[in-house]
């Protein structure tokens, strides 16, 4: 028994050091993934930027609006499934510049 706790204790020691270098780094990762959107837009410095990661998320959104069963990262791993949503509801104003390129024929103001 006396044998069992010494390794017991002896794996804490040794592990403690790579518990606190992995919380540090999942500390160091975590601010970088935080991603600020609004609607389909990233807040970058204040400023608005259309980004694929903020569309993708909103045309999830609406799509569940539509009553589609779709997650964000769905839409955002999944090329096939995001043109199924477009091709779905891609004429919604909201989402038609997210969808433009799935949407069957040409957009009409290249004509």
């Amino acid at each position: 028994m006396t044998e069992a706790r010494i390794c017991l204790r002896d794996l804490t020691r040794r592990m403690l050091p790579v518990a606190i270098i992995a919380a540090g780094l999942a500390a160091s990762v975590s601010p970088a993934l935080a991603i600020n959107c609004k609607g389909q837009y990233q807040i970058i410095k204040g400023q608005e930027l259309a980004t694929p990661y903020c569309q993708d998320n909103y045309l999830a959104k609406i799509a569940r609006q539509y009553g589609m069963h779709v997650s964000d990262a769905t839409i955002r791993n999944n090329p096939n499934k995001k043109a199924e949503v477009c091709r779905f509801m891609g004429f919604d104003t909201r989402v038609s510049n997210i969808c433009e390129q799935y949407r069957d024929g040409t957009p009409s103001f290249s004509r």
